[in-house]
């Protein structure tokens, strides 16, 4: 059976020893499919980036949490992040031990903070408000601070994480009332961090604003710099998004003779010894998943086609929340059908306007019982999903190394949903 639209998965053999009908007849739809060569190379690619001695890639956890992904990140060499006590959970169950994890999280509560404490990981506070409740809870102790560069990037005003328009981080003019914290607590000021959002394709920006965190680390007293183990730089790499239309991709070779030339000279200048991570969760898992759905009805309201499928925002928010564009695949049902290129607009099965996947698109006429794939779902797509309207979250699997599928976890089932409920 052909397909209609696959060329990309085609090249680069997404599904292995399978084809994606199959996979979703065996599994059924919504399904997350991920492939394991994919997500190694993207790791490798990062570790790339530098042979500093202490580079590293910390992965951001919350764009995919399953711990059969997160065994493989840990394989390839990479830290992982948590910000919250699930997360954390998951990042235990893939293995990773305490030097391995750091706690970067935001507006946490006493218990929060005490439960990574006693696993004995690094914490990072975003605010003096939690540095001094850090502080109470561990004194003596160490703590890393995220500060707010002042630069932010992303493609939608959601995602970008520094600037004077967001929550994160506390601004570089409060250096001083930071370390009267530490000093109050008789903390150790183990490490600085910051992140200025998400989808950057240009290494300016980024490159920028290391600079302004490791400016911000020379401010530091003598004897609170040679105390410094980690400067986290933050994220977050953008991937390709319009494969279809040949979006460049992110210059890795450039960001990584530039950002080895920055931290390599600051080292010596400084005569730092610590590590310098990066943390890229999108670029590590998004390109490393299709989701797959069906087409279970077609229509048009006026002049307008919509085509319905089983890809409601429950299985994926990012176009409803961030006005995401996620390039879609078709994988063609049995029997003839016109194939022409029409205008459509692919909805789902959530009782909600808003809940379009692909808005106004110029694709080959799809029908019922097609298969979609939407490209580059791997970062911020189960992690994200919801029971809303009661909707069972999806399966996910796993093609591995070999080729073959391995399901990493299964759909939820109608027990499932009431699990928490009492009498």
């Amino acid at each position: 059976m052909s397909h209609i639209r696959s060329s990309y998965t085609d090249a680069c053999a997404f599904y292995g020893r399978h084809t994606p009908r199959e996979l979703a007849e065996t599994y059924g739809t919504p399904l997350y499919v991920y492939n394991e060569n994919i997500l190694r190379q993207r790791c490798r690619e990062l570790m790339g980036l530098s042979a500093h001695p202490g580079f590293g890639v910390n992965y951001s956890v919350k764009a995919n949490a399953n711990p059969a992904l997160l065994k493989i990140v840990r394989e390839e060499g990479l830290v992982v992040d948590a910000m919250s006590p699930g997360e954390l959970y998951m990042d235990e169950l893939a293995g990773f031990t305490p030097e391995k994890i750091l706690y970067i999280s935001n507006n946490n509560s006493a218990a929060e903070l005490q439960n990574a404490l006693v696993r004995g990981l690094l914490v990072s506070v975003d605010s003096l408000s939690q540095l001094d409740l850090l502080g109470g809870l561990n004194p003596g102790g160490k703590v890393m601070v995220r500060f707010n560069p002042g630069i932010g990037a992303g493609h939608h005003a959601k995602v970008i994480t520094a600037g004077k328009a967001t929550k994160f981080g506390v601004t570089p003019d409060k250096l001083d009332a930071v370390l009267a914290l530490v000093k109050r607590h008789n903390l150790t000021l183990a490490g600085l961090n910051q992140h200025i959002g998400s989808l950057f394709m240009e290494p300016e920006g980024y490159l920028n604003a290391a600079e302004v965190l490791l400016h911000l680390a020379e401010r530091l007293p003598e004897e609170a710099l040679a105390k410094l183990e980690v400067i986290d730089f933050g994220g977050g790499f953008g991937i390709p998004y319009r494969k279809y239309d040949g979006e460049a991709r992110l210059n890795m070779d450039e960001l990584g003779a530039r950002l080895h030339a920055l931290i390599s000279g600051w080292a010596a200048k400084t005569g730092y010894k610590g590590r310098f991570l990066v943390e890229p969760g999108r670029y590590v898992a998004a390109e490393c998943s299709v989701l797959l759905g069906r087409v279970h009805a077609v229509k048009n309201n006026g002049e307008k086609r919509y085509v319905g499928t089983d890809l409601g925002f429950n299985v994926l928010v990012r176009p409803a929340m961030y006005d995401s564009f996620h390039d879609l695949e078709i994988y063609e049902a049995p029997g003839p059908q016109d194939r022409a290129e029409l205008l459509q607009t692919i909805v789902g099965n959530i009782c909600e306007s808003g809940d379009i996947l692909a808005k106004d698109r110029t694709l080959p006429a799809l029908h019922e019982s097609d298969v979609l794939g939407v490209l580059d779902a791997g970062a911020y797509g189960f992690t994200m999903g919801s029971n809303y309207n009661m909707r069972r979250r999806p399966a996910e699997v796993l093609i591995q190394g070999d080729g073959t599928a391995r399901l990493i976890r299964r759909r939820e089932n109608l027990e499932d949903l009431a699990r928490c409920l009492l009498d």
